[in-house]
């Protein structure tokens, strides 16, 4: 079969998951160069794309796109509709197909689809238009270690063949896609660092960066956005970057940068600034099209905080920074649903990473410890029990054995008829 018999199309939203992808394509984990014509097609799934920095803006993009035969946007191709929520009716599918194959030049090759996040759309609408052909899902986080957020139609769990995903947190498998039958497939460690060094050396010139380096800061903070997910009021948001930059300078950082989340509002920053000149430390905003990884790797600090980015495990596994948690126990008390997808990010951090403000040092983890896979699996149990029901008796004798009211609060554990632990 000849590249223009065979199309693989690689859908992205994010640097972080175009990275993963451009790395497993260096290690070799989608054939040889010339094997298939490549097309990476970029979503922006932000609420509103418009006003939300576009992948095709990121520094360093244009590096990852040079892998590719050529790039196709989503938003463009289903405009006025948005990727979150657009989908084929299923009698319209076959149209849809048609529509694409004509404007991104497929004929009648045969079609490949790597996907992020096959649960939801765009991945599960792009599925739905190529109906014939195989899928495989990359991971570009830490939600792959959790199971599937939603069921997924038989017609597209039958040709998913594997979940690549970096190994952020050695030795842990993931749950995502396993109760289909689905084996997992590490991207090398190397070649991320490869990508992630040649993304950074784009960033050589620019001011952005510069301006960060040159104020000699040890510690970064990463920004996270939970306001616009009904998570945290606006307020709490600001107040949670206070207190990592408040734990950051009580363990005698006064050089800080706080690294916003892409769609996070300008306002945070002002009163981040406000904080910073009543605890006496410099504080720079390292806004625009940036990874927090270029930071790590041109400038090298001593500590990065966040609440449960997978920026922090980035920064700990590739860079050996030390990193360290604010407000993780906050978050996951207001968590709702239980089965929200943001749980197990947050349970693997609260596990593995020191608490900033309860005096702890920063550290990187180490050897994954024993506790943290039953733990993760009987989280996961909770979340969607339906669809790992053989998991339910590692989950009794887990609680048996730990009392975790934040991981298992009694309301959920009563309504999945599972015993209450006592208190230790």
């Amino acid at each position: 079969m000849s590249p223009t018999d065979r199309v693989q199309i690689f859908q992205a939203s994010t640097l972080y998951g175009a990275a993963t992808v451009a790395a497993a394509i260096d290690a070799g984990r989608f054939g040889a160069p010339g094997d298939a014509r490549r097309l990476l097609l970029v979503s922006n799934n932000a609420e509103i794309p418009e006003t939300a920095l576009r992948l095709d803006e990121m520094t360093g993009y244009d590096r990852i796109a040079a892998r590719f035969d050529g790039t196709v946007d989503w938003n463009e191709a289903i405009h006025p509709h948005h990727p979150s929520s657009w989908a084929p009716r299923p009698e319209e599918s076959p149209l849809w197909q048609r529509v694409f194959r004509t404007a991104w030049g497929l004929g009648t090759a045969t079609v490949e689809l790597v996907v992020e996040s096959i649960q939801v759309n765009p991945a599960k609408a792009l599925a739905a238009v190529f109906a014939e052909s195989a899928v495989q899902v990359y991971a570009d986080g830490l939600m792959s270690y959790g199971p599937t957020r939603d069921e997924l139609p038989q017609s597209i769990a039958c040709r998913v063949r594997r979940v690549l995903h970096l190994d952020l947190v050695p030795g842990l498998r993931p749950l995502l896609l396993t109760e289909y039958g689905v084996g997992a497939e590490l991207v090398p460690d190397d070649a991320f660092r490869a990508v992630l060094r040649e993304i950074a050396e784009a960033a050589a010139d620019d001011p952005r960066l510069a301006a960060a380096s040159e104020a000699a800061p040890t510690a970064l903070l990463l920004g996270q956005y939970l306001a616009v997910l009904g998570i945290l009021t606006a307020e709490e948001e600001e107040e949670l970057h206070a207190r990592m930059l408040r734990g950051a300078a009580a363990a005698g950082h006064r050089g800080v940068v706080f690294k916003p989340h892409p769609t996070a509002p300008a306002r945070y920053s002002r009163a981040l600034h406000e904080e910073a000149a009543r605890a006496g430390v410099a504080l720079t905003v390292l806004d625009g099209p940036l990874l927090a990884e270029t930071f790590y790797e041109r400038c090298r600090p001593h500590l990065v905080v966040g609440c449960f980015s997978t920026a922090m495990l980035t920064a700990a596994v590739y860079y050996g920074v030390p990193v360290a948690r604010v407000g993780t126990e906050t978050v996951l008390a207001r968590l709702t649903p239980y089965e929200n997808s943001n749980r197990i990010p947050l349970t693997i951090v609260d596990h593995l990473v020191p608490d900033l403000e309860s005096g702890a040092a920063p550290g990187v983890p180490g050897t994954t410890p024993a506790t943290l896979a039953p733990l993760v699996r009987a989280v996961g149990y909770c979340m969607r029990p339906t669809a790992h029901p053989g998991l339910r008796e590692e989950t009794v004798r887990h609680l048996e054995r730990h009392a975790e009211a934040h991981h298992f609060p009694a309301d959920r554990l009563t309504e999945l008829g599972l015993r209450v632990p006592a208190a230790r």
